[in-house]
């Protein structure tokens, strides 16, 4: 089970970090990735990370803004959001893939096994 948490109202140019809890796996046998969902619009990939912590890999309008991280001891992976912009507002998921041996890089909704809830980050500007 996942269970993601932070989203929230805030102003352009400013931050917020969301969290993914998840429960009842071991992490480290996991890749793990956001994506957003704006209204009227179909979801899209935001960010990935891989078994290793330094592999990682975001959608360009994200580079340099957003980093993904991940805490096995805490079973959670992580979204630092700055510099948020009108465009960033959306229903955020997290998901994260079956995946003991981390070899590929994984941008597409299919190819992960389970999801989050979502949470709602607005972007005021």
């Amino acid at each position: 089970q996942l269970q993601a948490s932070g989203g929230g109202l805030v102003q352009a140019g400013g931050s917020l970090r969301l969290s993914c809890a998840i429960s009842g796996r071991t992490l480290g046998s996991y890749v793990a990735g956001w994506f957003r969902q704006a209204p009227g619009k179909e979801r899209e990939f935001v960010a990935f990370i891989g078994r290793s912590s330094s592999s990682t890999y975001y959608r360009d309008s994200v580079k340099g803004r957003f980093t993904i991280s991940r805490a096995i001891p805490k079973s959670t992976v992580y979204l630092q959001m700055n510099d948020m912009k009108s465009e960033d507002t959306g229903v955020y998921y997290c998901a994260v893939a079956f995946d003991p041996r981390g070899l590929r890089r994984r941008t597409t909704a299919g190819e992960y096994d389970y999801w989050g809830q979502g949470t709602l980050v607005t972007v005021s500007s």
